[in-house]
This record gives C-alpha cells, structure tokens and sequence, in this order.
C-alpha cells in the first residue's frame, strides 16, 4: 500500500499550522474613531479666560464696591490677574503639546518663564497704577502732566511714578506680550496640511472667530504692541507664501488663528479712524503708528462726561 500523498505541504493526520499570535484571520477590524482636528476646547477656554481675566480686570476693580477691597490689599482685579498668570502659561502649554509638529522645547520653555515674568511684572505696576485711577489719576495724560502728581513733593517722588510706568506699560508689556506672540507663531508654523478635510474650520472655530479677534484687537490697544502683532501676522503671511510652494496649505487651527488676526487688522484700522483727529489722544500718543488704548479714551470721554 502506497503511502498517502501529501497535500498542500501538510502531512495527512497533522493539523495545518495555527496563525501567528496577534494576527486575526478574517475578522473585521473596528473602525478607529476619529479624532477632532480642530481644538474647540483649547481656543474656547483660552477666549473665554482672556475675556473674564484680562478684560474683565479693570472692569470688575470699577464695578465692586472699594469697601470690599481697601485700597492697601490686593484687589479683585489683582486675584484675576494672578489667576490669568497661571492658566494661561498652562493652556499655551497645551496647545504646544498638540501642535503637529514637534516644536523646540527649550524655546517654548524659555518663553513661558519670560511670559510669566513680564506678566507678573505688569501684575504689580497694574494694581498700583488703577488705585492711582481710583483716586483721580488721569490714564489719557502724562505722569508728568497729571493733576495728583505733578505737585508732588519732593520732586524725585514723580521720577518714582515714572519707574511704576515703565514697569506696568513698557517692560511688562514687553516681556509679557513678545513670547505670547513668539509661541502662537510657532505652533502656527506646525499648522500645515495636504489634506483638504483638515483645513476646514468647523462652525465652533467660526463662532469663536469675532470674539477672540476682539480680545486680540483689545490686546494691541492697551498694550500698544502695534509694531508687534504686525511683524507676527506679516510673519505669518510669510510662512503661508512659503508652505504654499510646497503643495502645503494652513490646517483648520491655523486658519482660525490667521483669520483671527486678519479680523483684528480691520478692527484696529476702524479704531485709528474712529480717533483719527482727537487732539488729546493725539498729543499723547505721537508718531506714525498711531493706537490710541481703550481705557485713555475711557477716562478722557467717557468717565469725565459723567
């Protein structure tokens, strides 16, 4: 009797090899869920936080009661500003964290410090500078030119007052604003894509469009950073030409934050036109870029006509 033939390369009576472990034969693999592009919750929770405590600080220091917060204590305003100092170190983080690209960390990191130093800075200088407000300080004059200060004696005394200006609007402001910008563009530049679906802003980011476009308009007014926010958003027309050559177009984050500045570009040019041929604001606010801040135009129009 022959012996059986074999078939397929399987000897008769042994059983055919099992697949290899992890492998499934045949057995239809779920469909993974898909993941949202478009980072709702972090540019919700940063307009929001930026409206409430940024915006809302002198507003809430103006409408409180002075007898809840003497003024030799940490106002309302002040809880809001150490509260912003550290949520939004924390949700820039965030954002870097999901950036698509990886972005260097020592610069990132350098950036925080030195936006959460300037903005303590300007913390200090701020606090002080509305309880001079309080108590008649002028926000549309000079230091040298206000009523409550320029007969102050000694006279060094105003030199002192000068310093506190210089900390609260010009270093703290810089410190504070020129890594915020630094770190939105560079995730900006991580924002690019080939894919169509991923450069389609959702009916969230448009909702979020005006309002963070109006804070951004808020930011560069009152911290007159005009020269700033121009260089980044040129910056960022430059890195769009750029990635363009490349077949490569903004993903749907990175089309909120362009939109977002291009909106604020106009808001501001409306601003200057609206103030264009206002002699006070004019007199303190000279040269080309003229950009009057939001709460000298309070104080001079506003809180002195009631």
């Amino acid at each position: 009797m022959g012996t059986p033939r074999r078939r397929n390369g399987i000897e008769p009576g042994r059983k055919p090899p099992s697949a290899p472990s992890g492998v499934k034969e045949n057995v239809p693999q779920k469909k993974k869920q898909k993941k949202q592009h478009f980072h709702s919750d972090l540019w919700f929770l940063l307009t929001l936080q930026n409206w409430i405590l940024d915006f809302g600080r002198p507003i809430v220091m103006i409408v409180l009661p002075l007898e809840w917060f003497p003024l030799n204590k940490p106002s309302a305003g002040d809880y809001f500003h150490m509260a912003y100092n550290v949520i939004t170190p924390f949700l820039l983080l965030k954002l870097i964290e999901r950036s698509p690209r990886a972005l260097p960390r020592s610069a990132v990191y350098g950036c925080i410090i030195f936006f959460v130093m300037g903005a303590s800075i300007h913390l200090v200088g701020d606090s002080v500078n509305h309880r001079l407000v309080l108590s008649g300080y002028q926000l549309h004059l000079s230091v040298r030119e206000n009523p409550i200060i320029k007969d102050l004696k000694p006279a060094s005394l105003i030199d002192s007052f000068e310093l506190l200006y210089l900390y609260d609007e010009q270093l703290g402001h810089w410190m504070w604003y020129i890594p915020f910008f630094i770190i939105l563009f560079m995730y900006f530049t991580g924002c690019f894509t080939e894919t169509e679906e991923k450069k389609k802003v959702p009916w969230t980011g448009w909702l979020l469009l005006l309002p963070s476009a109006l804070y951004y308009w808020y930011l560069v007014t009152e911290g007159q950073i005009t020269e700033l926010f121009l260089f980044t958003f040129l910056a960022m027309v430059a890195v769009v030409i750029h990635q363009r050559r490349k077949g490569l177009g903004p993903d749907s984050n990175g089309l909120f934050l362009l939109w977002s500045f291009g909106v604020t570009l106009v808001l501001m040019a409306l601003w200057v036109l609206y103030l264009w041929r206002d002699p006070v604001l004019r007199n303190k606010y000279p040269g080309l870029l003229y950009m009057p801040e939001p709460w000298s135009y309070y104080t001079l129009h506003i809180k002195n006509n009631h």
